[in-house]
């Protein structure tokens, strides 16, 4: 069933040809992407409307953790059966785990329609019309990530790659449309539940997903306890990626928001252009921990890092040309880019350090970087009521929580023995 990864010249080398086909379709999504930013950037040109449209779609990822967590489990169990060949098993799970993704989605769904106003009067969202639309999102996102989590699982990177392109094809040609005629932050935010509807063409390959097969259920000490360890994982990734976004929807002006977000949007870029990468890497060595995977899974980590190091270094130097792009080029954005780059060179590294600990089963790990996630979001809250204070804070916060995470990593590749395949 996954075709992706396995063919007669062995999963590892497989695995690479996939990396780079995802990545590279991965990076045009990002290309579109930005391209959003850039038009929303022209569109929302007052109020701090600009600002208003990136955190209330924060905010929506903020109450999908629940199914992103889940989804990350399940990714990893569906990637161990997978690998091992046996069918029947791996669709008896299939069965059980969209049973439980469906009952979880509700679940979300309607946990998600009773804590939006409090939520959002906490961060001080100025209009219910603006908490509709993260609604929206939440509950979109929240269904586009059941279909997801049972692609990845098998490495259906292809496939993936294809329907997040798609997705954003249909977000810039709905903000195109719609977003000339009612320029507010809604509009925006509502582009991101017309690009999840990219989703539904894997309608086209519903019998690969819906094959008859007696459920086997997830629930186990085992799967129970995975389940916890990625809720820290995720939990984590969430609160270093765009904890701080919400810091700013509830202390800063209008004007400091706007030139914040316009910079934090072109940082935080970073990570996620190259996250593909690790999308690849977790679910690879879910199912392989030894041998040339262990050589592939390596060469991943290397061309993230390098990846990660250049576009920082890029972007600092064309932070003018990137900000005139998203028609945000001021002054105060340019003097943040350089404290937001380095930043998200340590964000991205500790996603790194953690994907490899969670796919690995490092519990302990992935449970201190939920931990440092969680610390390093209250730290920002606590004392990052102005941009000047958040950006002194930033990076050393982050610094010294890679700092941490990498030095129990190198000891956990001592004491798991982990070292390169010798060459045959």
């Amino acid at each position: 069933m996954s075709q992706d990864l396995k063919s007669d010249s062995g999963p590892a080398r497989k695995l690479l040809q996939s990396g780079i086909i995802f990545t590279a379709i991965s990076f045009l999504t990002s290309l579109g992407n930005f391209a959003f930013q850039a038009i929303i950037g022209r569109q929302l040109a007052h109020n701090g409307e600009y600002s208003l449209a990136n955190n209330a779609l924060g905010f929506a990822n903020f109450l999908g953790l629940p199914m992103a967590i889940a989804a990350t489990a399940i990714t990893h169990y569906i990637a161990r059966f997978d690998f091992t060949g046996d069918d029947a098993r791996l669709l008896g799970l299939l069965a059980g785990c969209r049973k439980f993704l469906f009952r979880l989605t509700v679940a979300g769904s309607l946990l998600a329609v009773i804590i939006v106003k409090p939520l959002s009067d906490f961060f001080h969202f100025p209009r219910p019309s603006l908490m509709f639309a993260a609604l929206a999102v939440i509950l979109a996102c929240l269904w586009g990530a059941f279909a997801t989590a049972l692609c990845q699982g098998l490495a259906w990177f292809k496939r993936l790659a294809f329907i997040g392109f798609l997705g954003v094809w249909l977000r810039l040609a709905f903000c195109g449309i719609a977003g000339w005629k009612y320029p507010v932050a809604e509009t925006a935010v509502l582009a991101t539940v017309v690009a999840v509807l990219a989703n539904l063409i894997l309608l086209y390959w519903r019998r690969d997903l819906a094959r008859p097969a007696t459920p086997i259920s997830p629930w186990d000490r085992e799967f129970i306890q995975f389940l916890i360890v990625s809720a820290a994982c995720v939990g984590g990734s969430f609160f270093f990626l765009q904890g701080d976004m919400l810091v700013a929807q509830r202390y800063f002006a209008e004007t400091e928001r706007d030139a914040y977000i316009a910079a934090e949007r072109l940082a935080v870029a970073l990570p996620l252009m190259v996250a593909p990468l690790l999308t690849v890497l977790f679910t690879h060595r879910s199912s392989q921990h030894h041998g040339d995977a262990l050589r592939e899974q390596l060469k991943l980590l290397g061309l993230y890092f390098v990846g990660l190091v250049c576009g920082a270094t890029c972007l600092f130097v064309l932070r003018t040309f990137c900000l005139k792009l998203l028609g945000r080029n001021t002054p105060e954005a340019a003097a943040m880019i350089g404290q937001l780059a380095v930043t998200m060179v340590f964000v991205g590294l500790l996603q790194a350090l953690a994907m490899w600990a969670l796919a690995s089963r490092w519990l302990k790990i992935s449970l201190l970087y939920g931990v440092l996630g969680l610390g390093y979001w209250l730290t920002l809250l606590i004392l990052g009521k102005s941009p000047a204070d958040l950006l002194l804070v930033m990076p050393i916060t982050a610094g010294v929580a890679f700092g941490v995470v990498f030095l129990v990593w190198l000891i956990a590749l001592r004491t798991h023995k982990i070292s390169l395949p010798q060459q045959s």
